[in-house]
């Protein structure tokens, strides 16, 4: 925000004041949790739909930023959302889980096309580097020369100034500099 961007938070649902007694974001093979990944896309579709009809907002310049959970959902949200031109993916990978196919990113990431900066965690136990985060990556339908993946000593986190610096460095390529008024 500081950088003169715009930021959007959708509040899905089952999260927040939005919530429904879904206990978690652990990925199942219910149908819950089916549903539940078909409403967060169109929460987030919704999201985009409001910000189009703002005239301070540049919808035509949208990046999409996941920390954790919405790194893992980016999976999903990119292949179904084309109006994104750019992704920040924080601390992401794939659950290797029983989940049903039409709510599995694994079924979706080969699908995206969007430029991704991945930011991970050496150590991170939640998206292991060989088990989940370098399929991710490797998976991901983007050119080569439009993805990027950036290892940082630690685990399920990322160093802040290292994590702004790459976020705003890479807005700034495929979203062009912020105009400032």
């Amino acid at each position: 925000i500081k950088s003169g961007r715009a930021f959007a938070f959708p509040v899905f649902l089952g999260t927040y004041e939005r919530s429904d007694g879904f206990a978690n974001d652990e990925p199942d093979s219910t149908i819950s949790y089916r549903d539940h990944v078909i409403s967060w896309g169109k929460d987030l579709r919704r999201s985009i739909d409001y910000l189009s009809t703002r005239a301070d907002i540049d919808s035509t310049r949208l990046a999409y930023y996941g920390l954790s959970f919405g790194g893992r959902m980016g999976g999903v949200m990119l292949a179904i959302e084309p109006r994104f031109r750019t992704a920040v993916l924080e601390v992401a990978g794939l659950k290797m889980t029983g989940q049903r196919s039409e709510a599995d990113p694994l079924n979706y990431v080969s699908r995206i096309h969007t430029p991704v900066l991945m930011l991970n965690g050496k150590y991170d136990h939640f998206y292991p580097v060989a088990g989940s985060q370098e399929p991710f990556f490797a998976l991901l339908g983007t050119a080569a020369a439009d993805k990027r993946r950036v290892l940082y000593e630690g685990g399920h986190f990322v160093p802040k100034v290292q994590m702004i610096a790459e976020s705003l460095a890479w807005l700034d390529k495929y979203l062009g500099p912020v105009a400032r008024r």
